[in-house]
C-alpha cells in the first residue's frame, strides 16, 4: 500500500516538474523573440558581438523566468480554487 502511495507522489512530481520545465523553456524562447525588436545598439556599443549577443540571451533568460514564474503560479493558484468551497 505504502509503495503504490509513494508511486503517486512520485507521478504527481514528475509530472509537475516536467510541466515546469515546458512552461520555463517556451518563456525563455518567447522572450527571446520578444527582444529581437530591442534595439540594444543604443545601450551596447556593438551588439552584435559575443558579449551582446550573450547580453541578449541573459536578458532573455531573465525575463523568461519571471514570466514562467508568473504562469506556474497562476496555474497552482488555479488548481486550489477547488479547494475554496
Amino acid at each position: 500500500m505504502g509503495d503504490l502511495l509513494s508511486n503517486g507522489w512520485s507521478s504527481a512530481a514528475g509530472t509537475s516538474s516536467m510541466i515546469s520545465m515546458i512552461v520555463s523553456l517556451l518563456s525563455v524562447v518567447l522572450s527571446w523573440w520578444a527582444l529581437q525588436n530591442l534595439k540594444l545598439d543604443l545601450v551596447i556599443r556593438y551588439p552584435k558581438s559575443p558579449q551582446g549577443r550573450l547580453l541578449h540571451l541573459l536578458l532573455a533568460i531573465v525575463l523568461g523566468r519571471f514570466v514562467a514564474g508568473f504562469f506556474l503560479d497562476y496555474l497552482s493558484w488555479s488548481g486550489m480554487i477547488r479547494y475554496m468551497f
